[in-house]
Order: structure tokens, then C-alpha cells, then sequence
């Protein structure tokens, strides 16, 4: 979000900044502690929020802490990297990837409303998952290898099974190896994120103050 500055004396800066921390603590409230960085209960609120938006449904708010205590290492360390945010148009083209996740886009909108969320918290929310999710992606992608026959075998296992349940016929598995392979590089990328964000959490100093609402 973009700030504005004004010239001003150097004590009265540190008085303004004195005061809108005060400000801060008062109408908000401190979840947990990062080494020296701060999660606020808002960022829970609004991640919950965006959680409903996209499953219809929210986790707990000490699991969506740990969401966001995990999203704060993939940060840091694509902050240091200089990794590059993504674009006005890779962001638009996200949202669009959203609403057309659902059936219709009324049932979209409707379900934005019971969010709570606006257009622009919206974009706000598929700007950092997107920043994130391509910082993982170049990470880790290169490391991950999958073969023929692991894409037959989730063809048999996976493909299959599913389309005679729903009393189809199976696709072709030519027609279907390009996609199962992507879905077999991104379960790669998720376990190996998930290996290197366990070992990243013992190191960290992390100190929580939330306590569940038990929804």
C-alpha cells in the first residue's frame, strides 16, 4: 500500500510514529511474534475471510496463524532474494482465475459479500499468494523429477477409478499426461515446501498471544 510522506522534524516524527502505535495497539491486537516482526489479529481476520471467500469456509485462527507464520518465512527469504511481484495483469489475470473457479458469477459475487472482503482486498489477497506460491515454484520446481511411469501409474490409480465412479469414460492418456504430470510437479513442490518450512519454524522465535474462537 502506498504511503505519503511530508517533511517534518525529526522529534516530531518519532512523537506521530509514538502515536499511531499507541493507536494500533488499541484497535488492534498483536497475535504473535515473529523474531522482531508482529502478526496482527487483522491479518488473521482477513485471511479468514479470504478462506471463506475461495472454500466457503474458514480453519481455526490458531491454524490460520500458522498459515500466515509460514507465509512470513516464504516472505523473508523471497524479500531478500529480490524475488519480483507479480504484474497488474498477473494479477487481474488471477482474479479472473478465482471467479471462474466458481459455477456462475453471481454465485461469485454472493459469496464475496458473505466474505466481507472488497475488490481490492481481493486483489490485495491474490497479489501475496501469488508472490508467494511463484517464489515456491522456482525454488523448488527444478528439484522435482517425475517420470513416465509415475504419470501412468497416477493415470491408473487416480484417472481412472475417478471417471468410472462418475460412469464416464477415462480420458486418453495421451491427451491427460501433460496435466497429471503438472499435478505430479506440484505435489513435489508441496512436499518439499513443507520439509523446508518444518525446518525453517524450529529455528525461528516465535511467541503466540491468540487464542482460538473455536469456530
Amino acid at each position: 500500500m502506498p504511503r505519503y510522506w511530508s517533511y517534518a522534524p525529526a522529534g516530531a516524527l518519532l512523537a506521530l510514529a509514538a502515536t499511531c502505535a499507541q493507536s494500533q495497539e488499541l484497535l488492534d491486537q498483536i497475535a504473535a511474534r515473529v523474531e522482531s516482526d508482529i502478526i496482527l489479529l487483522s491479518e488473521v481476520r482477513t485471511l479468514s475471510r479470504y478462506q471463506m471467500l475461495v472454500d466457503g469456509k474458514a480453519e481455526t485462527d490458531t491454524a490460520i496463524l500458522d498459515r500466515l507464520i509460514d507465509q512470513w518465512i516464504v516472505r523473508n527469504e523471497a524479500d531478500t532474494a529480490r524475488f519480483p511481484h507479480p504484474t497488474d495483469v498477473e494479477i487481474a489475470r488471477g482474479v479472473e482465475h478465482l471467479q471462474a473457479s466458481f459455477a456462475t458469477l453471481e454465485e461469485y459475487q454472493a459469496r464475496k459479500k458473505q466474505s466481507g472482503l472488497s475488490d481490492k482486498e481481493i486483489q490485495q489477497a491474490v497479489a501475496e499468494q501469488l508472490y508467494l506460491s511463484n517464489y515456491l515454484d522456482s525454488r523448488f520446481r527444478p528439484a522435482v523429477q517425475v517420470d513416465a511411469k509415475q504419470v501412468e501409474d497416477f493415470y491408473q490409480q487416480a484417472v481412472v477409478p475417478r471417471a468410472k465412479a462418475r460412469n464416464q469414460a477415462p480420458p486418453p492418456l495421451d491427451a491427460s499426461r501433460e496435466y497429471i504430470q503438472e499435478a505430479l510437479v506440484q505435489r513435489g513442490i508441496n512436499e518439499q515446501a513443507e520439509v523446508w518450512l518444518k525446518e525453517s519454524r524450529a529455528r525461528l522465535h516465535v511467541e503466540k498471544f491468540l487464542k482460538d474462537s473455536g469456530k
